[in-house]
């Protein structure tokens, strides 16, 4: 570990991280002259190397949250088609692509954490055992709206207080666990065919708020969020955004445990990131669907 690695560690543990974080998600909430507004965006999208032709919209970002939160313009990112197929929530790095321990753990860059901590029920937890997770790393240069991996229905949208530590490498090496110190948002999805399926939002320092797309409020209330009925969502339909961002958690059922399509590097929301395996049941119908649907006698195919 060089000294400045150390030296940065240790700052950020005696940093005051929630007031920093209020105090520059305030900032960045704060409306901005129509000049100061281009200036900013065109030195950060420089630095950061933003793909701004791909972004919606422009003269109307009154300040930095706006423009950090900006929408997509229409078809920037075709959204993967396939009933068990699952799409990446959200534009950024695939990392930890693993199956979920019989204990229920989930292993992180070498780091077990427990899959009810990181998810806030031990109910929830025990649904997991034996199916996959993944970690998707958001940097400054991504798009920050996360969306839907699946087709499905949401039933319950969980939000856990906690701190707010970098989530970066120097984060992931120096602070116990991470994720589940963090403040998080968990969103679960029912689906017809691959189970349920949560996907966690995880903070980091300086994320002032996350926001859902269900819920009308400026952050999403700590506690627990049921919807009856269910919100129906789509395959890559918007269901939260980091003001200012961090990291998604996906969590998988093994009934959905298939092959992983992308398992480290970058990748865009909407792109398939697993494709779960067929369901027996669904196999053993097919075979009976093709026993009955068969060559008829006297069929040339017919077996006399």
């Amino acid at each position: 570990m060089s000294a400045l690695t150390f030296a940065t560690a240790q700052l950020l543990r005696v940093l005051p991280r929630a007031r920093v974080s209020r105090a520059v998600g305030k900032l960045a909430d704060a409306s901005w002259p129509e000049p100061v507004g281009r200036a900013v965006v065109s030195l950060y999208s420089r630095a950061y190397r933003v793909a701004m032709d791909e972004a919606a919209g422009g003269p109307e970002w009154n300040s930095f949250d706006a423009f950090f939160t900006r929408e997509l313009r229409k078809g920037a990112r075709p959204i993967a088609t396939g009933d068990r197929t699952v799409v990446s929530p959200a534009d950024g790095r695939v990392d930890s692509a693993a199956e979920i321990t019989s204990d229920a753990r989930y292993i992180v860059k070498g780091r077990p954490y427990q899959v009810a901590e990181l998810v806030g029920s031990e109910e929830e937890a025990a649904r997991y055992v034996g199916g996959r997770a993944c970690v998707i790393y958001l940097s400054p240069r991504d798009y920050h709206r996360v969306h839907s991996p699946v087709d499905g229905a949401l039933v319950q949208i969980r939000s856990m207080a906690g701190d707010y530590f970098p989530v970066n490498d120097i984060g992931v090496r120096h602070v116990p666990n991470l994720f589940v110190r963090n403040r998080r948002v968990a969103f679960v999805i029912d689906t017809p065919s691959l189970g349920r399926v949560t996907a966690v939002m995880v903070s980091a320092i300086i994320v002032g708020r996350i926001t859902a797309s269900a819920i009308d409020a400026y952050d999403v209330p700590f506690g627990n969020h049921d919807f009856d009925p269910p919100v129906r969502v789509r395959r890559g339909d918007e269901i939260g955004v980091f003001h200012l961002g961090s990291t998604v958690v996906l969590f998988l059922e093994k009934k959905a445990a298939g092959q992983w399509v992308t398992t480290s590097g970058m990748v865009r929301y909407g792109a398939p990131l697993h494709h779960a395996q067929e369901d027996a049941k669904e196999k053993t119908n097919g075979v009976h669907a093709a026993h009955s649907n068969g060559p008829a006698s006297g069929d040339p195919g017919a077996v006399s």
